[in-house]
């Protein structure tokens, strides 16, 4: 049984910890808005870039001039695997989650028979997935530097992604990332970006394009890699603040807990003390 100073000790340290993650949660809260403001702000110019490129795909369709980031290799055997996750820890289960999504499909394609390539953004998903799958890293991109997740930044990933592309290094590129919905729930997703996808059919022709449509997505194309993945670290980092921000909570109400617990503890110890120091005090007087 630990003695009163062992306990009183340890209250201490409960409650200098629970001061830790409070704070911690009220930074989180506090860049939470920011991040959520950014996150819903890009998300209608992404959706709207991306409807204009699908008007221009459908009428690239099947063309042999259209852009290779469009049309794609032809084969489907390398796949790059792009793994994004933050730098920092304590947000729950952010940054696993993804790291279970990338490592779920990975071993899919591995089973069946193709080449996995795996180029990570953050630190922690990379030190997560380095165990089973760190002889498939391909490259990384460090985070620390980053006060903010900036166009800038995705454009120098889009342009290392798309260099890989033209190099012949890899076929199909997914990105792996956490799409924002509250504070409590973050959607691990997976999003093709070579050759590119469209979530919405493509409208009709109502527009006649100068210069041609090969023309213009040869020059949009590399914007649209850059935007979805503009769109991913913004979604990433509003994910992050509320899931430790929901981390932190969970922590303090946990550490009030436990000191609730101690407290008990050390009353019942000290009060048994009390006692034993009377009845040994009672049984000397009458002793004597």
């Amino acid at each position: 049984m630990p003695s009163l100073k062992d306990l009183k000790n340890r209250i201490a340290s409960v409650k200098s910890t629970r001061k830790i993650t409070k704070a911690m949660q009220m930074v989180a809260a506090a860049k939470l808005r920011r991040a959520q403001d950014a996150a819903e702000a890009a998300r209608p110019y992404a959706e709207r870039f991306n409807a204009v490129l699908a008007g221009l795909a459908s009428a690239s369709a099947g063309s042999e001039t259209a852009p290779a980031l469009l049309r794609g290799t032809g084969r489907n055997q390398v796949h790059l695997l792009v793994v994004m996750t933050s730098e920092r820890g304590l947000a729950g289960a952010f940054n696993s989650s993804i790291a279970r999504l990338a490592r779920t499909e990975a071993q899919r394609l591995i089973g069946e028979g193709r080449t996995v390539k795996i180029l990570t953004v953050g630190k922690k998903g990379r030190d997560i997935l380095k165990r089973d799958l760190g002889q498939l890293f391909v490259g990384h991109v460090d985070l620390s530097a980053e006060r903010r997740m900036s166009y800038p930044l995705a454009q120098r990933i889009a342009r290392d992604i798309i260099a890989r592309f033209d190099a012949g290094e890899f076929d199909v590129a997914t990105i792996f990332y956490n799409r924002f919905q509250s504070v409590i729930s973050q959607v691990p997703t997976a999003r093709q970006i070579i050759p590119a996808t469209f979530d919405e059919a493509a409208p009709s022709a109502l527009y006649d394009y100068e210069p041609s449509e090969e023309a213009i997505l040869s020059e949009l194309l590399p914007r649209g890699v850059a935007t979805q993945i503009f769109a991913a670290l913004l979604e990433n980092a509003a994910s992050e603040q509320g899931a430790r921000m929901t981390a932190m909570d969970n922590a303090t109400r946990n550490a009030g807990d436990m000191i609730d617990r101690l407290t008990i503890q050390y009353n019942r110890s000290r009060q048994a003390a009390i006692t034993k120091e009377l009845i040994e005090i009672i049984s000397g007087a009458e002793a004597v």
